[in-house]
C-alpha cells in the first residue's frame, strides 16, 4: 500500500468522536507487516537530525559490528547527557531530570563545559567490555559524515565537533570522517524543498540547494548513481507494535521505503533515516519522510530506507524526541535499550528472507 499524506492532529472539529475512532481504526488496518526483503544486514547504516542524530550515534556505536557508517546532523557524542549522578544513583524520575539537564547546557549548548570525547570513549570501551554494545573495533573502518549549520544555535557546532572528536578516539580513522560547516540552520539539509535555507522551524527540512541525503550515502558507500527525479518505489506504512512496549515511545505506525529492485532481488542495503524532535508523522506529517531526498537515491542504488517514528508523550517527551537521556530507561545506551533493540529488530526482519 502507498502511504498517505494526511497530517496527524488536523482533524476538523465537524467530524466529531465517532469519525475520528473510525480514522483511528482505518489507521491501525492499514498499516501492514514490516516486509522481509532479505536484506544485507552487514551493510546497514543509520543518520539522524538532532535527537535523531544522537540516536544515530547510540545506534552505531552499540551495533557496529553490522554498522557501516552513519550520517550526524546537529549531534554530539555518544552517551553525552549521562550523569555520573545517574549512574551512582540510577533512580529513574532524579537521573533523567540530571540527564535532561545535561543534555541541555552541554550536549545542545556549552554553557555548562564541553562534553568530553575522551572520557566518553572511555565509557563506550566499558560497556563493549560488558557486552552491553559491540567490540569498539567494529567502528575503524565505518564512514561518519557530520554536519553543523551555520546559522544552527539549537545544537552548537562545538557539540558537533565534539562528536567527531569522540569517533575519532572510539577508534574511527580519521580519513574517514568529515565534518560538513557551511549555510543552515537547525534543520535536514535538501537541494529542494522544505523551508528558506537558514531557518530553524517546522518541519525543519530546509532548501539549501544542498543534497544532504546523497551526501550522507555517497560519504558512507562511496560513488553513487544518480538519484531519480520522482521515487518510483513504495513507501509503505507499517505497524511498529510488535517490535516495542507501550512507554518505549514510539508511534504504532512507521514507514519503509522499497525500491522495486528490492522486492525483485535480495541484498538490498539498508538505511535507517530518524527524524529530529518535532518532525514525526504524528507531528509534520511526511515531510521529513517524502522531502528528505533519501527515496529517490533509493530507487538507483538498491538501498531500502527505513524511518521509524516517534511519538509525543506529554509530560515525559512532549516533542516526540529520540531517547539520548534515559527517559524510556536508563539503559538507553546499549543493544538492550529499547528503542535501539526496537529498531534494529526491525532492520533483522528486514534482512529476513520472504
Amino acid at each position: 500500500m502507498m502511504l498517505t499524506t494526511t497530517r496527524a492532529g488536523r482533524l476538523s472539529a465537524p467530524i466529531g468522536l465517532a469519525g475520528m475512532l473510525t480514522l483511528l481504526l482505518h489507521q491501525a488496518l492499514a498499516a501492514e507487516e514490516l516486509p522481509k526483503l532479505g536484506a544485507d544486514i552487514a551493510a546497514t547504516s543509520v543518520s539522524g537530525l538532532s535527537s535523531g542524530a544522537f540516536m544515530a550515534v547510540q545506534i552505531e556505536v552499540a551495533h557496529s559490528k553490522d554498522i557501516k557508517g552513519a550520517g550526524i546532523v546537529a549531534g554530539g557524542p555518544y552517551a553525552c547527557a549521562e550523569t555520573e549522578a545517574s549512574r551512582l544513583v540510577p533512580f529513574w524520575p532524579s537521573a533523567v531530570l540530571q540527564n535532561a539537564q545535561q543534555a541541555l547546557n552541554q550536549c545542545m549548548q556549552t554553557t555548562s563545559g564541553m562534553p568530553d570525547a575522551k572520557k566518553l570513549a572511555k565509557r563506550a570501551e566499558e560497556l563493549a567490555k560488558d557486552d552491553k554494545i559491540d567490540p569498539l573495533a567494529g567502528l575503524t573502518d565505518d564512514n561518519v559524515y557530520l554536519f553543523s549549520g551555520n546559522e544552527d544555535q539549537t545544537v552548537t557546532r562545538p557539540v558537533v565537533e565534539a562528536a567527531a572528536a569522540f569517533l575519532k578516539d572510539a577508534g574511527v580513522k580519521e580519513t574517514n570522517l568529515t565534518l560538513v560547516e557551511k549555510e543552515g540552520g537547525h534543520a535536514f539539509i535538501t537541494a529542494q524543498g522544505g523551508a528558506a535555507c537558514g531557518i530553524t522551524a517546522t518541519p525543519y527540512v530546509a532548501d539549501c540547494d544542498y543534497d544532504q541525503a546523497l551526501a550522507i550515502l555517497a560519504w558512507i558507500y562511496g560513488p553513487l548513481a544518480a538519484p531519480l527525479a520522482e521515487p518510483k518505489g513504495q513507501f509503505v506504512l507499517f505497524d511498529q507494535r510488535p517490535f516495542s512496549d507501550p512507554g518505549d515511545g514510539f508511534a504504532d505506525q512507521g514507514v519503509v521505503y522499497v525500491p522495486p529492485s528490492c522486492t525483485e532481488k535480495l541484498g538490498c542495503r539498508v538505511h535507517i533515516a530518524l527524524h529530529g524532535c518535532e518532525q514525526s508523522r504524528e507531528t509534520v506529517g511526511d515531510d521529513f519522510i517524502k522531502q528528505s531526498g533519501y527515496a529517490e537515491i533509493a530507487d538507483t542504488n538498491r538501498l531500502i530506507i527505513l524511518f521509524p517514528q516517534t511519538k509525543p508523550i506529554s509530560g515525559i517527551n512532549p516533542q516526540g524526541c529520540w531517547d539520548w537521556w534515559g527517559y524510556t530507561d536508563l539503559d538507553y545506551l546499549s543493544k538492550d535499550a529499547p528503542q535501539i533493540k526496537a529498531i534494529w529488530a526491525m532492520v533483522e526482519q528486514l534482512a529476513t528472507r520472504p
